[in-house]
């Protein structure tokens, strides 16, 4: 992997993964979206909505397995949230509101390009708090969601914040966000040997996928690439009210997580075991198990997307 200077051009930024990427104006800025759908597909086949983490090089390519293997029996559409991939890259704060307007935008698109069914979505990390929040102000919007590795779960006490605030500060973001200093850091934190780091993180070893790894330092080289890390650094997309959101959902729900590397403490989870519409699966991996196990972690979102999948609170 190439370890240029800061100063030099930045790479022309490849799809994230297959199929056409479209992009469309919306209260949250211009989106970008990746669309894929097999030749023949049953017209009546439910779309599914794809949402990836945030860190400091994220984008759709996290997702790709999953894009991958549903853009072949169904269409699928994974978004590149604002301030990531190839949606606008300006220099604004980054906020919880901001993420779930632009799913809004893009469940609405879907809907309306399918005769206005109802959605199938999934999650991943920080991802799963936009949709959470998404989920509960549009029930309607959707049929089902999966959550991968969702964040706002950990500790011994749950985020039961005031509704829409968040944990960061806007005065933190101004000091990490200076002109003179911004666009060094977030070159120090995305140079190849950290990024490689930090997906050893992820992962809980050092198996990471090179593929994203690759994918990660190109994304990170665009123009604007910094200022939605530098809100996400600051905090700023954390809600303070995440277990509300949780809470709140009624749709069918499929957790799961991984018990490797920096993300395993999902102890406010055990508030859902005995809910009827939520499902809980644990797998031995890292925070995304469907690079690690995409036999074991379709099969199960298989069942779950065909409604056969047995809640933890209806299993023998």
């Amino acid at each position: 992997m190439p370890t240029p200077a800061d100063a030099t051009p930045a790479p022309r930024l490849p799809p994230a993964v297959p199929g056409e990427r479209l992009e469309f104006d919306s209260p949250a800025g211009r989106l970008a979206y990746y669309h894929l759908q097999p030749a023949g597909a049953d017209a009546s086949a439910r779309p599914l909505l794809l949402v990836h983490s945030v860190n400091a090089a994220a984008s759709a390519a996290e997702v790709r397995p999953i894009h991958e293997r549903y853009g072949q029996s169904r269409p699928v559409y994974s978004l590149d949230l604002p301030g990531f991939g190839a949606s606008a890259r300006t220099e604004r704060l980054y906020t919880p509101r901001l993420m779930t307007d632009a799913v809004h935008a893009l469940v609405e698109r879907i809907r309306a390009a399918h005769a206005g069914q109802a959605v199938d979505a999934l999650a991943v990390s920080l991802g799963c708090e936009f949709l959470a929040r998404a989920a509960s102000e549009r029930p309607a919007d959707y049929h089902s969601l999966s959550l991968v590795s969702p964040t706002g779960l950990r500790g011994a006490k749950p985020r039961l914040g005031v509704p829409g605030g968040v944990i960061g500060s806007t005065r933190a973001h101004r000091v990490l966000a200076w002109k003179g200093w911004r666009r060094g850091l977030f070159g120090l934190l995305t140079r190849p040997g950290v990024i490689r780091y930090f997906l050893r993180r992820t992962w809980g070893g050092p198996n990471i996928d090179e593929r994203l790894a690759e994918y990660d330092w190109v994304t990170a080289r665009q123009p604007g690439a910094e200022h939605a890390p530098l809100c996400f650094l600051s905090a700023l997309l954390f809600s303070t009210d995440a277990v509300r959101l949780y809470d709140a959902l009624r749709m069918p729900v499929w957790m799961t997580h991984g018990v490797r590397g920096d993300f395993t403490d999902y102890r406010q989870a055990e508030r859902y075991r005995a809910s009827p519409n939520w499902r809980i699966d644990t797998l031995p991996t890292g925070a995304l198990p469907y690079f690690e196990v995409p036999d074991v972690f379709f099969a199960t979102l298989d069942a779950h997307l065909d409604g056969r999948l047995v809640p933890a609170a209806s299993s023998p």
